[in-house]
């Protein structure tokens, strides 16, 4: 069964910027709303990706923090347009930096449109007691915080935060 242990941080000044190595283009939206999972009638999030020219179908377990199961399979880049076209919510645009430090690649999402302003950083780990050094530019962790989720920013993007949210965690 394919897990995923991925930490979440935001990210705090552009520091980041000149040590990616590569950015890929990423819209996706969903063919479940956040309302089914957290009334728990989905297990699992639905997820139609297209980064690039490549796509995706994910499926994610509905657990909340780094540990979940994670399947992922890939499909026609047209059919994922037409998938797309059938998700509930909002669409998430956003480019995806791959940045190294200390060995190991960084996802850092810059979002765009209606969760423009968000930045997160992503690390994937090999076991949730893996240890890692955080990069100076990663600052507070979100893991646990399910409104960084994008599931949840395509339900509620980042433009209708309040200003505390938008604070980040206490």
């Amino acid at each position: 069964m394919p897990i995923e242990i991925e930490r979440k941080y935001l990210v705090t000044g552009d520091g980041w910027r000149d040590a990616a190595r590569k950015v890929v283009p990423m819209a996706q939206g969903y063919l479940n709303d956040l309302a089914a999972m957290d009334s728990g009638a989905m297990k699992a999030s639905v997820r139609v990706r297209i980064a690039g020219d490549e796509a995706w179908l994910n499926l994610k377990s509905r657990e909340l923090g780094h540990t979940r199961q994670e399947f992922d399979y890939p499909i026609p880049v047209d059919d994922a347009r037409a998938l797309l076209a059938l998700c509930v919510g909002g669409l998430v645009d956003k480019r995806r930096h791959y940045v190294e430090h200390d060995g190991r690649t960084w996802e850092v999402d810059e979002f765009l449109g209606e969760n423009a302003g968000l930045v997160v950083a992503e690390l994937e780990l090999e076991a949730a007691d893996a240890s890692f050094e955080k990069p100076a530019w990663a600052g507070a962790e979100v893991t646990d915080l399910p409104r960084y989720y994008n599931l949840a920013l395509a339900t509620r993007p980042y433009a209708q935060w309040s200003e505390d949210e938008r604070a980040g965690p206490g």
